[in-house]
Parts: structure tokens; C-alpha cells; sequence
């Protein structure tokens, strides 16, 4: 049976030289780091959702009236950049006629900067969504429901509706709240991936400078 689905992460996958981009984007407006941190303990002990963590992490920046540029001019700034070969890989595998998705805990802005086509190049995008007013400033979130373990759900979500079985479809992360995608994709694979906990519960770890080095294991089948 042929791989016919694949799924991103974006920070650290896709996009390197950036583990987190909320992260990123906190330390380039120097948002208080003690507020910061406010808001991540409280998600911790479950005293806000994840969407409402997203929104009180953006109500940070709307105090400090952040443009769309802005973000741009932070990505540059931490020289973050699309990992080499991603664009030929997704080409590729549209070539082999495979759906192709977004699974991140990431931020849109980070895609459009380096792919503004994305939405043309992926099936399916899960991710945060930064929303801003027409001058340019933001204005607020449309957070994802599927980070950290829900990353699993919007894999099996996908494949549902595309008609996929599970077995058949592939994700590609790096970091530890990929455990559950990996875990449950017929082909999990850990790209770059720092923690050893990632790398065992993947079928696959690569560590490679290029994207493409995924393909020979994906187009293999």
C-alpha cells in the first residue's frame, strides 16, 4: 500500500534556525517575560485552554500595536529560513499525486513568509492564525484546536475525510509535541529531532540538512 497522505510540522521542520515562533516573536517585541510566562503555567495547570493561552500571548502584542511587518521583520531578524529542499519535496510529492497537510502549533505568518502560497501547496492547513485590521495591526487569533496530542486527531481527521487509511499516510516532526502523530501515522519521521524520546517514538529519524532526504522513505513504498 503506497504512502497517499503527508503532514507537516512547521517550526523546526519546515522552518529551521526557530524552535517555537511564539517564542520568537516574544523576544523580538521583548515582551515582559514574566507576563510571558503567566500565561504558559496557567494552560499548564489547566486554568485556561490552549486557545485562550494563544489569546492572552496576543493581547501582549496588540498592547505594543504589532503590524504584519513587524512579524516579518522579526523572522528576518532571528534568520530563520525554509529549510533547504522543502519546496522541491512538496513538489515532488504533489507530483505523485499525495495530499499534502499542515499540522503545527505554529503561526500563518511564518508560512506566508516563506511559502505565501501555501494554501495552493497544502490540502489541509492546521495552524494559528494571526488576524489584523486594515491598517495592518494586529487585531487577533483564530487559534488551532490541534497541538501537542490533538496533532493525532487532526492526522486521523484528515485521513478520514480524504479516504486515507492510516497506514497510508506519513508525518514529518521534530519536537516532542509530535509524539502523537508520529506515533499513530503508518510512517512517522523524526526530522532533526533534539529529544531522544522523539527520535524512538518515530519510525524514522533523520538528521540531514535537506528536506528531500525524506522522499527515498516515502516514495520507497
Amino acid at each position: 500500500m503506497a504512502y497517499k497522505l503527508v503532514c507537516f510540522d512547521v517550526d523546526g521542520t519546515l522552518i529551521e534556525n526557530v524552535k517555537f515562533s511564539w517564542q520568537l516573536f516574544h523576544d523580538y517585541f521583548e515582551i515582559d517575560q514574566k507576563r510571558r510566562e503567566e500565561g504558559r503555567k496557567a494552560f499548564e495547570r489547566g486554568d485556561l485552554t490552549y486557545e485562550q493561552w494563544a489569546e492572552h500571548d496576543v493581547e501582549l502584542w496588540k498592547e505594543r500595536k504589532v503590524t504584519k511587518q513587524d512579524f516579518s521583520d522579526a523572522i528576518a531578524h532571528h534568520q530563520a529560513k525554509l529549510v533547504r529542499g522543502a519546496r522541491e519535496t512538496l513538489g515532488e510529492l504533489k507530483g505523485h499525486r499525495m495530499k499534502l497537510a499542515v499540522i503545527s502549533g505554529s503561526l500563518n505568518v511564518m508560512l506566508e513568509h516563506f511559502l505565501p502560497d501555501y494554501e495552493r501547496l497544502f490540502d489541509d492547513v492546521y495552524l494559528s492564525r494571526l488576524l489584523f485590521n486594515k491598517k495592518g495591526i494586529i487585531s487577533g487569533v483564530d487559534a488551532t484546536q490541534y497541538d501537542n496530542e490533538h496533532k493525532a486527531t487532526a492526522l486521523r481527521m484528515i485521513a478520514q475525510k480524504e479516504g486515507i487509511p492510516l497506514g497510508s499516510t506519513v508525518f514529518i516532526g521534530d519536537y516532542l509535541n509530535d509524539l502523537h502523530a508520529l506515533q499513530l501515522a503508518g510512517l512517522g519521521i523524526a526530522f532533526n529531532a533534539r529529544h531522544q524520546e522523539v527520535r524512538d517514538a518515530a519510525d524514522l529519524s533523520l538528521q540531514a540538512h535537506d528536506m528531500r532526504a525524506v522522499l527515498p522513505y516515502i516514495l520507497e513504498k
